[in-house]
């Protein structure tokens, strides 16, 4: 080959592998983390610590945006108090933009609802799942963090979100049904979905050392049987003025700021805000 023409093709080589770099870099500064908060059982105050993270990470100068993934009965809008006029049913069936239907919350989180009472959103169709990847990828532009509030349980929405999310926490509660049905949540992740990376919130906890031995358990049990090791987030105290919050229609980090779980919660927010994790592909669809 003369040598003017292989100068040629090695220059276009390099500045093909600039432009990927330029991409990838481009990608990754407009990489918006993406979190399921997800759990086994109900009740264990899921909604409530997805609200809160969003919201600190906000008061840190980050965009959060927090999905309603519970579909078919919707409630981060009542837990905040907001009387949406629009919500996800109304994107997908294409009547509503994403933009025309998230709603500002405390502090300028954004939050997209959910329906409630409408039998089809319990249970997404392939067309609507697709429709969903779209607007959301759509919207990453403007946000830095997107947390997925799901339903409990292993119900097809809920393997969905969580399989097309990038991280996944598990909250858990003390509770020994909570951690059975946990194991049950992570083992159905891992064996279908392949998902190998999951982190656990303690919400409700004693203490630290209560903590601790919820985490100890469930990570046991996860590393004998499934040969999963899980990671230790943190934890959220036991605290009355959640209670309160919630009957006031508010997130506790508004309301009570230095009460011993609004000072839980900054904790993890903080450590989410210093981490720039490396993704690995799973194989499954994902959002953003």
């Amino acid at each position: 080959m003369d040598q003017a023409l292989i100068l040629k093709k090695m220059a276009a080589e390099r500045e093909s592998d600039m432009t990927r770099t330029r991409h990838a870099w481009n990608r990754n500064e407009r990489r918006v983390r993406v979190i399921a908060v997800t759990s086994g059982k109900g009740g264990v105050g899921k909604t409530n610590i997805a609200a809160n993270l969003a919201f600190s990470l906000v008061q840190m100068k980050k965009k959060a945006l927090l999905l309603d993934a519970d579909l078919g009965l919707a409630n981060v809008d009542v837990i905040l108090g907001l009387a949406p006029e629009f919500n996800l049913y109304h994107v997908l069936k294409g009547e509503k933009t994403i933009s025309e239907t998230v709603i500002n919350g405390p502090g300028g989180i954004m939050i997209l609802p959910a329906a409630s009472g409408i039998a089809e959103m319990a249970e997404l169709s392939a067309g609507h799942k697709m429709t969903l990847l779209d607007v959301l990828n759509d919207f990453r532009q403007k946000i830095d963090y997107m947390f997925i509030d799901t339903a409990a349980g292993i119900a097809g929405n809920v393997m969905y979100f969580n399989a097309a999310a990038k991280e996944i926490i598990v909250v858990v509660s003390p509770e020994p049904t909570s951690l059975t049905d946990a194991y049950a949540l992570i083992k159905v992740l891992y064996q279908r979905y392949a998902k190998r990376v999951f982190r656990l919130i303690v919400n409700m906890a004693k203490d630290q050392a209560e903590a601790k031995q919820v985490y100890q358990r469930l990570n046991k049990a996860t590393d004998h049987f499934l040969d999963l090791n899980i990671g230790y987030l943190g934890h959220v105290l036991n605290d009355d003025n959640v209670t309160q919050s919630v009957r006031r229609q508010k997130v506790v980090s508004e309301l009570y700021p230095d009460s011993p779980a609004s000072r839980c919660l900054r904790e993890i927010a903080r450590k989410l805000a210093g981490e720039n994790p490396d993704y690995e592909d799973d194989g499954n669809i994902s959002f953003c």
